[in-house]
């Protein structure tokens, strides 16, 4: 008798059948999320910029999905994944690698931003911060009366005294309080949020202007058109002989969004990007993820030395720190 054929196994091909659908599945899921940013149409709407925001966490989904297409033998849909893969991690992976360090002579200027949370953050730890920081010049987001009066008893008006303070109610309110004389400035047209901009004079002569940056959060029906709009009259990078400018604050974007990829093609430098800390997460609390939506922007004229993120009790944001040098 001829040896019995064996007969394949029904199971074993609906589960590969199973398996190579979900691949595929996930595969196109990834680009999906990829598409808003590489074709750009990633301000269209609340959702898309919110996808956006999470872009960084489709880098080891990529990578896991290639290595499992791999596995499975599914050349073309690994090819597709994999190319997918390298182009993200091109695109997201600079942040976390510090630029070589700039030996820079000038004037050293520490900076701190801070979102207070509807005015509840920890009045207390805020002006730790700002004491064991030695923070000359402070930015803060939904400030409110009773938070200011609060950072006062805490002792913030004896560390910085010169101020320019827009409270409001939960998140109308923001302010810049500095070590040094300051002069308010107009930099920014009035917005849903209060956006103060000020002209810093330190010591031995030399200025910045720093603008307290709080668009509105684009999370209701109405706000991705306005949110757009209030980044981008955000004021460009100065000219070469007037005084550099810094960007400081909650911009509710991350570098992957294209209004605050477009202040940076502008002029200015992230200073998180700049020191390798740019995937430290700023905001996310609970079942939200994790992304990175406070920032220091500069100009030329300022160099980045340091950036720190610091918890904050009360508040859902994390506080930035950058250490920068007022070259020349």
């Amino acid at each position: 008798m001829g040896a019995a054929v064996a007969e394949p196994d029904a199971g074993s091909a609906r589960r590969s059948g199973c398996a190579t659908a979900l691949f595929l599945l996930a595969v196109l899921g990834t680009a999906a999320w990829a598409a808003p940013v590489l074709l750009g149409f990633d301000t269209a709407n609340r959702y898309l910029i919110a996808l956006t925001a999470t872009l960084p966490y489709a880098v080891p989904v990529g990578v896991v999905l290639t290595v499992l297409g791999l596995a499975l033998r599914r050349w073309l849909s690994t090819l597709l994944v994999g190319l997918l893969s390298v182009v993200l991690v091109v695109l997201v992976l600079p942040r976390a690698i510090p630029d070589s360090p700039t030996p820079v002579q000038g004037s050293p200027l520490r900076v701190l931003s801070v979102n207070l949370f509807f005015g509840r953050a920890d009045a207390e730890r805020v002006v730790d911060l700002v004491r064991d920081g030695r923070i000359d010049v402070l930015s803060l987001q939904e400030l409110t009366p009773e938070a200011v009066a609060a950072l006062d008893r805490a002792g913030l008006a004896a560390l910085l005294p010169h101020r320019v303070l827009h409270s409001g109610p939960r998140a109308d309110g923001s302010g810049i309080a500095s070590r040094f004389p300051l002069r308010e400035l107009a930099l920014v047209p009035p917005t849903s949020l209060a956006q103060p901009s000020a002209l810093i004079r330190l010591p031995g002569g030399r200025e910045v202007e720093l603008v307290a940056v709080h668009p509105l959060y684009p999370m209701g029906a109405d706000t991705a058109g306005r949110w757009r709009q209030e980044l981008d009259v955000l004021p460009r990078p100065p000219g070469e002989r007037a005084a550099p400018r810094i960007l400081a604050g909650d911009f509710n974007a991350t570098l992957d969004n294209s209004p605050l990829r477009a202040l940076l093609g502008g002029g200015y430098s992230d200073v998180a990007e700049v020191t390798g800390d740019g995937l430290a997460p700023t905001w996310g609390a609970g079942w939200t993820p994790r992304v990175t939506i406070d920032h220091v922007l500069v100009s030329e004229g300022l160099v980045a030395q340091g950036y720190q993120v610091h918890d904050v009790p009360g508040s859902d944001h994390r506080a930035i720190s950058a250490h920068l040098v007022v070259s020349g």
